[in-house]
């Protein structure tokens, strides 16, 4: 799908500069995926200590089950 975008000049100099990359298109889906990534990762780490845990829970029995 082509689109046509509007893009600071600057910032994409710079982010192919930091990427070695060599093309513009490669420069803003590598950073649309880094973008998503991080995102993704806030998530997660937003509902770190969140969950309740069974203390009674044995791991290691339910480890051997047959």
């Amino acid at each position: 799908m082509e689109t046509t975008l509007s893009v600071n000049t600057r910032l994409l100099g710079d982010a192919l500069k930091v990427s070695g990359l060599k093309t513009k298109k490669d420069t803003v889906n590598l950073a649309l995926e880094e973008f998503i990534q991080k995102r993704k990762t806030a998530d997660i780490l937003a509902i770190f200590g969140s969950i309740k845990y069974d203390a009674d829970y044995d791991y290691k029995k339910a480890r051997h089950r047959e």
